[in-house]
Formats: structure tokens, C-alpha cells, sequence
């Protein structure tokens, strides 16, 4: 999961990316309007955090552009403007979820999880076959017991599992995994492949790969 943070306090923005990516998301950050408007033209986003208060563009601009485009991204503003006019706004112009600064990080991750949850359209645990993955703990298990797996494993089994049955390719996992300034080779992509792929077969969960193309989770036979 890739996640845009539009936000022009470096110290907020520096505190939700070191939590996010402890996380397993990839995280850019956008300190201007412009920037973020530039980003969201140029790479596909699971999530924007979006502060309505930015320099040189406007959030509200920013949103309304996205928007405009066409762009279904989930929105989460984060924002000192309280007020229920500035609410309505951006909910009207197309956020999908609106806070209030100060915040409580643990709530904030909460809304993360929910949003990239909801834009999905999966239900809270996503099963194949001995597999099953818990959304909202970020957990996941292999006949009942739960797997030890690196914030990376846990990135790559949710962008496999969204696309269950489907190839995915290295550019792609790169794209999902890695935020701006993180260098991730293919051959650092193999290891986690690799590595996951290890702790699945047990429960009979097969990662194929398709030489030169990429990986695909085989979808269970029957579902």
C-alpha cells in the first residue's frame, strides 16, 4: 500500500511517515500543494492525507483537481480547521474521512487501515484458502496460527492478496512497497518473495512466478 502525505509541518509529517512505514506502507511526502497536486498526476496512491492549510495550493484545490480528474483515491484530511463549514467542504468536494489536529496516531492508523480497506472493497479478513488475513490487525494466518512476518512480508502479501490470481509484476511490487528515496531492486523483491513464500507453503498457499514477469498467489481451487 502506497500512501501520499500532503502535509506542510515537517515535524507531522516526519512522526506519520517513520510510523506508517514501521507499518509496512510505502509513504511519500508532499510539503506544498503543488508537489502533492504533481504527485497525484504522476503515481498511483492507495491513500492521500491531505492537510487543507498547504503553501502554494490549496488543499481544497488539490482535492478538487484529484477529483476532477477522475482520481477515486481515498481522502483523509488532517487539519487544524475545525469548523463545520470547512468539514462540509471537504467532505463535498470528495474526502472520504476528515481529522482534526491535535490527533491521536493510534486513531489516525485506525482510519488508514479503514480507508484502504473500504477502497478495496474486501471484507475485514481475507481468506485463501489456509490463508487468512486479518485487515484491521494486519495479521495473518496459516490454519490458526499466526505468522511471523517483517513489515516488507506484510506490504507484499497485501498487494498479492489484492490481486489474487492475478500477475503482478516487480515494477509494480516496487511501485506499492518502496516511498521516494527508498532504493528496492528486483533482486531485493526476489528475497521477499522468497522469504513469504517460505512461511505460506506450509498451509499449501502458492506463490508462482512467472519467469521474467512477475508473481502471481494462485487462487484456491473452488473459490
Amino acid at each position: 500500500m502506497r500512501i501520499l502525505i500532503a502535509e506542510d509541518d515537517a515535524i507531522i509529517a516526519d512522526g506519520l511517515t517513520r510510523s506508517l512505514r514501521q507499518g509496512g506502507y510505502a509513504v511519500d511526502w508532499a510539503p506544498n500543494g503543488v508537489e502533492a497536486d504533481t504527485a497525484l498526476m504522476t503515481s498511483a496512491y492507495d491513500l492521500l492525507i491531505l492537510d487543507l492549510g498547504l503553501p502554494k495550493l490549496p488543499g481544497l484545490e488539490v482535492l478538487k483537481r484529484l477529483r476532477a480528474r477522475g482520481v477515486q483515491v481515498p481522502v483523509l484530511i488532517l487539519t487544524a480547521l475545525d469548523g463545520t463549514g470547512d468539514r462540509v467542504k471537504g467532505l463535498d468536494l470528495g474526502a472520504d474521512d476528515y481529522m482534526v489536529k491535535p490527533f491521536e496516531l493510534a486513531e489516525l492508523e485506525a482510519r488508514v487501515r479503514a480507508l484502504t480497506r473500504r477502497s478495496a472493497g474486501t471484507a475485514p479478513t481475507i481468506q485463501c484458502g489456509s490463508l487468512a488475513y486479518d485487515q484491521v490487525g494486519r495479521v495473518a494466518y496459516v490454519d490458526g496460527v499466526a505468522l511471523d512476518l517483517s513489515a516488507r512480508e506484510i506490504g507484499l502479501l497485501e498487494v498479492l492478496l489484492s490481486r489474487m490470481g492475478r500477475l503482478v509484476s516487480k515494477d509494480q511490487l516496487v511501485d506499492h512497497l518502496c516511498g521516494w528515496g527508498e532504493e528496492v531492486s528486483h533482486n531485493a523483491i526476489e528475497v521477499y518473495v522468497h522469504r513469504l513464500r517460505k512461511k505460506l507453503e506450509s498451509g499449501g498457499v502458492k506463490i508462482a512466478t512467472v519467469r521474467g514477469l512477475g508473481y502471481c498467489l494462485e487462487r484456491p481451487q473452488g473459490e
